[in-house]
Order: C-alpha cells, then sequence, then structure tokens
C-alpha cells in the first residue's frame, strides 16, 4: 500500500514522500516535487513489486558492469570453469569487455551498445593466450580476430548476464541474446602437408624451447587441445601402458590419450632427463610452480618453417585429417578427439570418403583385373 505525504522545505519547497509497503517485500520510497510524479511512482513501482520486475530494475540501476564482472569472476569461474584453459579463456574476455563497459550501470548496457563492441572486436587484431595482439616480425598484425572468436567472446559476456538475470536478479534479461553473432565460416580444416610436417618438426627441435618438441608431437600424434597438453602432470601419465589421462578438459569428462611411437618416445626422455616428481608439470617452468609458456618460441618455429596461415590448434585439424585419411570413421576420430557428438567431426568426413574411395578403386582393380 502507498502512502504519500507531503511536507514544505525550510525554504517553502513542497514535497510528496511515497512509501509503499507490501507484506513480505521490503519498504520502498521515494521523494518528488510534483504530487502527480509521485503518484505515478507509486502505481507503477507497485505494479512492477508485484510482477517480480521492480527489484532487479533497482539492482540494474544501483550496480556497475565492473561490479558484475568481479563478482561473476569470484564467484563461480572457479567453479563452473574449472579448466586452467577455461579459466583464462573466459577472465581474458571479461577482462576485456570490462575495459569498454566497466563504468555503465547495467541498466544502461543495450544491445546497440553491445553491437557496436562487436563489430570493434572484428576490426582488432587477433591475440595470443595472454592477451596480446599477435604480430609480425614487422610489427604489423598477424590477422584480425575471426566472426568464431567474437562469438565466443560474446558468448562469455551472455553467459554472465544470464547469470545475472536468472540466479541474481541483477537484471531484468540478457541483453545479449537480442545482439547478432556474425556468421562462422565453415569448419576450419588446415592440415599439415608432409613437406610442411617434416619442417615444423625440424624447427621445434632447433627450438631454444626445452619442450616445444615434445609438446607438438603429442598434439599431431593425439589431437590433444593445447590447455589439456600443456596442463599434464607426470601422475597423469602412464609410461608402461603409454597413455596420458586428460582430468579436466574443455567438455568436462575424462579421457585418456595413447602415447604410441615417437610421442611415448619423446615423454619417456623428458621423464628421464627431469627426473621428476608426480605431482610436477610434465612442461613445468623452471620455479615449477606452473606449465612454462611456449606460444612465442610457437611462433617463432612456424615462421622458421615458413608455414603460412597455421595456429597451434591446427596440429588437432592435422591429427584428425591424418586419422581419416588412414581408414578412421567419424566415430572412432570423434572419441579420439574427445566429442560427444559427430557433428564437429563432419568436417573431416570428405577426407574419410576419399579414402574409402581409394580402397574401393583397389579392391576393384584387383579383383577385376583378370575379368577382362
Amino acid at each position: 500500500m502507498a502512502n504519500i505525504r507531503e511536507r514544505t522545505t525550510g525554504s517553502g519547497e513542497r514535497k510528496y514522500r511515497v512509501e509503499i509497503r507490501l507484506r513480505g517485500y521490503p519498504r520502498q520510497s521515494a521523494t518528488f516535487s510534483r504530487k502527480t510524479d509521485a503518484q505515478r511512482w507509486a502505481t507503477q513501482t507497485e505494479a512492477a513489486i508485484l510482477e517480480g520486475r521492480h527489484f532487479k530494475s533497482a539492482e540494474s540501476k544501483r550496480r556497475t558492469f565492473a561490479e558484475l564482472v568481479e563478482h561473476y569472476i569470484e564467484t563461480v569461474v572457479p567453479v563452473r570453469h574449472a579448466t586452467p584453459q577455461a579459466s583464462q579463456t573466459i577472465q581474458l574476455h571479461l577482462t576485456w569487455w570490462k575495459e569498454q563497459l566497466g563504468a555503465f550501470l547495467l541498466a544502461d548496457i543495450t544491445p546497440s551498445r553491445i553491437a557496436e563492441l562487436r563489430d570493434k572486436l572484428l576490426a582488432s587484431p587477433a591475440c595470443g593466450a595472454d592477451g596480446r595482439p599477435l604480430l609480425k616480425k614487422d610489427g604489423s598484425p598477424r590477422r584480425r580476430k575471426s566472426p568464431a572468436t567474437v562469438v565466443r567472446y560474446l558468448a562469455s559476456l551472455s553467459v554472465v548476464f544470464s547469470t545475472a538475470a536468472n540466479e541474481w536478479e541483477w537484471v531484468d534479461q540478457n541483453p545479449v541474446q537480442k545482439v547478432r553473432r556474425p556468421r562462422e565460416s565453415r569448419g576450419r580444416v588446415r592440415f599439415l602437408s608432409d613437406d610442411e610436417r617434416e619442417r615444423l618438426v625440424e624447427a621445434c627441435k632447433a627450438s631454444p624451447n626445452p619442450y616445444l618438441y615434445t609438446v607438438v608431437i603429442v598434439a599431431l600424434s593425439t589431437g590433444a587441445r593445447y590447455g589439456e597438453i600443456i596442463g599434464l602432470k607426470w601422475r597423469d601419465i602412464d609410461l608402461v601402458r603409454g597413455t596420458a589421462r586428460l582430468e579436466r578438459t574443455k567438455n568436462r569428462e575424462r579421457r585418456a590419450l595413447p602415447l604410441a611411437h615417437i610421442a611415448l618416445e619423446a615423454v619417456k626422455e623428458l621423464h628421464q632427463e627431469q627426473k621428476p616428481k608426480p605431482s610436477d608439470f610434465v612442461f613445468a617452468r623452471a620455479d615449477g610452480a606452473a606449465p612454462m609458456e611456449i606460444r612465442k618460441h610457437w611462433y617463432n618455429a612456424i615462421e622458421q618453417a615458413e608455414i603460412e596461415d597455421f595456429r597451434f590448434h591446427d596440429l588437432r585439424h592435422s591429427a584428425a585429417s591424418y586419422l581419416a585419411m588412414n581408414g578412421a570413421t567419424l566415430a572412432e576420430i570423434a572419441e579420439v578427439l574427445g566429442h560427444k557428438t559427430l557433428q564437429m567431426v563432419k568436417r573431416y568426413a570428405h577426407l574419410s570418403d576419399q579414402h574409402t574411395a581409394a580402397v574401393v578403386e583397389r579392391m576393384n582393380k584387383k579383383i577385376f583385373k583378370t575379368a577382362r
């Protein structure tokens, strides 16, 4: 029930103070210079409270986007984004959004404002894992952010607003849902030719980084992601069975990587050199507290090998492509890569089809060569 009281200030000015008391809700009040404004506010606020809209609106007009990001990183990221790679990625994205929107009240962050920043992202240089732009030796950008990267920035922002709307009631709705996503290109399938692979392996062997060669060989032979490989500890490695156990993966399911041939030999050599404890990182930096950052050496090796348009994640595509060309089914490729469905591996179907056609052709030549 709303109660409007009139009072006169020391200067003789009339003021109208509104108090709304509804059972089960905290008291709300506001002061106006005109009685009609006070009555309008009372009517609208009572309706909003009863419909469950008022307190969300009040929070969005009181809290800034910076507060939202900080609260999300502190309370949600350690639980929902458990892997180091996932945590690092979303914090990188949210730091960028905070730089752009941090001072704004949540109520002032609109779809149009987010769309402007989406376009700004599309025009900006691609960045490495540390958030710094990837530059060529002459200082120019290697490339711009891809539509897929921008979609992931928007996804990170969207999950924060969804949490704020659904769980914390800081906003009425998620404004990102009204923002059009950039059109992503069809799944990228860039894999190394035999010649490129040989050049890259030699460049990695010549690198001053002690781990680059082994990391690249493991990636090429297993199709594992960068974060999965670099986060391995010796307790995850079974040198007798030739497996590496992944406790934290992108889809939150455990997975075993088969280590065979050169990959297993390279890991065994590292083990002999280090004489590590089970809790040590396989690819540890000097103080042992975390994995070594190898991306700078990776980019140098790519340039040294004179390979164009190739990213570390393309080693995963290379492994999948080699599996397809050697007769693996899409289901088998999905299992190796750790995909729950076949959707993500359909991009390799044409390679598998080419292999199947070649097998059928060899069979036909063999069985029909005497039939003429």
